[in-house]
């Protein structure tokens, strides 16, 4: 700390605090004799200064120790006391109280022409806990007026013998009053400011652990990605609930393993394919976009939901975004399929071989073998089994051209809130127009707290991408796709920049589950990701298909450059925002999700995950165990 330069020479050297044994000291018999004013130094003493006798009170060592000064790094600054005629009548807020502990703490908020400043410094804590003592200083500014300084000395009821140490002290009961409200008042405001942070989450689809710059990639530029790692925290084993997109989202915004919710299938197809399905997320599930829309905030999800729509009917939307806590919807009520976009193929292979060419090649060969016994004259065929085996392959090939052609327009649509306002949807700029969206609810939003639930539908396939984009990275399709989610995502953050949000935003980047690796066309077009190291993709749970990407960023909170290698889950994301917000975890039901802030503040090294159960639909398929005493590796 350096010298107090307010009042005389005090304390040029850095404090020397004595050790706890020796506290609390005795009465001191008598305020200490003011030092001699400086030669050719103005100061004008308040009748608080020379109450005082001209300088501050210090705690003097009982064994003769150098005095634990009290110093003031604002004091050059605020030299000038004003005489009291001209009265303080007080800014309409005040600002943080500060943290009491050893060393300096400061903090500042300015509102139009005021300012405020309050110090904690030097405070003593012995072991037993009995006193403490905390200097509050505080500043008002405004233009054309001086500066006012009120001293509060505090200390512990059960120790009164440290105001007797203090001579000269002089608190009026008004100026105590002032300063206990305005810390009260401001104690709820900035409580509330710190607790309520802005939420962004933003959701890649099928993205690998090995396509962003910032988990090793050389050849694919994710800037704005990497930004974000850069600015915040990057977990090195962050982990799907499971892989494949519908349980995993269940999971996600739940905060329980998806067999739970009852949103793990027992059949080979673990998703939502169908905008007629009646299955979906169920009402009584509680998100966090439900609860942190209990505390205030406005939410939003644009772009990808995937977990169901309907029940009983075309219009109770009883699995729909706008029923599981979102104020507003704007994106895909299903997902992105290759059948969604001319050319693309089809994701319905497998069917349609089980379906439609093994059932026509049986209908073609009993053809073939009756007419043959016909024309041998073992058999005679009557000519109506002739025509209907032709009637029903004809049924079977018409059936397939009327899927193929009614999947488009009846599945592949987009939805602002309930109503559809493109059927079927045109790739044509989607990622601009989903991006515009966001930045509208944030500026709609800039003066209360939001949720922006921002699921990209990049980078599933059918791969697209906006013609500035194309042809402009190195891999392709696929890494133009990526490249431009990294453009949307440097716009959402440029965003907070121009409206000074970022320090009061969380923003929050993941994938729900590996990359597809096995995604390839059939011209022999790669249009999978990349798992780096790890084996296996989407839809199995070798590590490539569960192990995604993890960025965390809060500006003032959490440390920038941080890398954490313990077991982390995207569940744990649901308690740590609605705690962060505010609201209280529900305790009718189980949480698999774990609070992340320890771990991302540094207040514990270990995740509180010792096991994390992965499944493949409803089935179990490994279990992970992080013993409490070994470290990650």
């Amino acid at each position: 700390m350096g010298a107090d330069r307010g009042g005389g020479s005090r304390g040029r050297h850095p404090p020397t605090c004595p050790p706890t044994s020796a506290w609390p000291p005795p009465p001191s018999p008598g305020p200490p004799p003011p030092p001699a004013a400086r030669e050719g130094r103005r100061r004008t003493e308040s009748p608080r200064r020379r109450s005082l006798g001209g300088r501050r009170p210090a705690v003097t060592h009982p064994e003769g120790g150098r005095p634990c000064q009290r110093a003031d790094p604002g004091a050059a600054e605020h030299a000038q006391i004003e005489s009291p005629r001209r009265r303080f009548r007080g800014p309409p807020f005040i600002a943080s109280a500060g943290a009491a502990g050893r060393g300096e703490g400061q903090k500042r908020k300015m509102l139009g022409k005021w300012s405020l400043k309050l110090e904690s410094w030097c405070a003593l804590r012995p072991a037993s806990g009995a006193w403490a003592y905390t200097r509050l200083v505080w500043v008002a500014r405004r233009k054309r007026l001086g500066y006012f300084r009120y001293d509060l000395l505090k200390t512990d009821l059960k120790s009164p013998a440290l105001l007797s140490s203090v001579p000269g002290f002089i608190m009026s009961v008004k100026k105590m009053k002032m300063l206990l409200l305005l810390m009260l008042f401001y104690g709820s405001v900035s409580s509330d400011a710190v607790s309520k942070p802005n939420i962004i989450i933003a959701m890649a689809d099928d993205l690998g652990i090995g396509d962003p710059g910032c988990y090793g990639n050389t050849t694919l530029r994710t800037p704005n990605i990497d930004r974000i790692a850069k600015g915040g925290v990057k977990f090195t084993q962050h982990l799907a609930a499971s892989p494949l997109c519908t349980p995993s989202r269940a999971a996600f915004l739940t905060g329980r393993y998806p067999i739970r919710s009852g949103m793990a299938s027992r059949s080979k197809v673990g998703v939502f394919l169908f905008s007629a399905s009646s299955g979906g997320l169920p009402a009584n599930e509680i998100t966090f976009a439900k609860l942190l829309k209990s505390q205030g905030y406005s939410t939003a999800l644009i772009g990808k939901w995937h977990l169901g729509i309907n029940c009983n009917s075309r219009d109770d939307f009883c699995h729909h975004p706008l029923n599981h806590g979102f104020d507003h919807f704007y994106g895909l009520p299903v997902t992105n399929l290759r059948d969604c976009k001319p050319g693309s193929g089809t994701v319905f292979t497998t069917a349609i071989h089980m379906f439609v060419f093994i059932p026509l090649q049986i209908v073609g060969i009993a053809l073939v073998t009756l007419e043959a016994l016909n024309c041998l004259g073992l058999f005679r065929l009557p000519h109506w089994v002739f025509f209907s085996c032709l009637l029903l392959a004809a049924t079977i090939i018409g059936l397939l051209a009327c899927f193929l052609h009614f999947f488009r327009p009846l599945n592949c649509i987009l939805m602002r809130n309930h109503e559809v306002v493109q059927q079927p949807m045109s790739y044509e700029n989607l990622t601009q127009r989903l991006t515009r969206e966001a930045l509208k609810f944030i500026n709609r939003n800039t003066g209360t707290p939001f949720l922006l639930f921002l699921s990209y539908i990049h980078v599933h396939t059918a791969l697209f991408s906006a013609k500035e984009f194309v042809g402009k990275s190195k891999h392709g399709m696929y890494g133009d796709a990526v490249e431009e989610m990294d453009w949307s995502i440097g716009q959402i953050l440029k965003a907070l920049d121009k409206k000074k949000l970022t320090n009061k935003t969380v923003v929050y980047f993941t994938s729900d589950q590996g990359a597809h690796i096995e995604e390839v066309t059939d011209k022999g077009d790669i249009h999978g990701g990349s798992n780096g190291i790890y084996k296996g993709g989407k839809a199995n749970n070798w590590e490539g298909g569960i192990r995604i990407p993890g960025l965390l960023r809060w500006p003032g909170v959490l440390q920038p450059g941080t890398v954490i290698d313990e077991p982390t889950s995207n569940m744990d994301l649901f308690p740590t925002i609605v705690k962060l917000a505010g609201a209280t975890l529900p305790d009718d039901r189980v949480i698999d999700g774990r609070d992340l802030m320890p771990l991302l503040q540094g207040k514990v090294l270990q995740s509180e995950h010792e096991f994390l159960f992965h499944y493949c639909n409803a089935y179990l398929n490994a279990v992970r165990w992080h013993p409490r005493n070994m470290p990650s590796c």
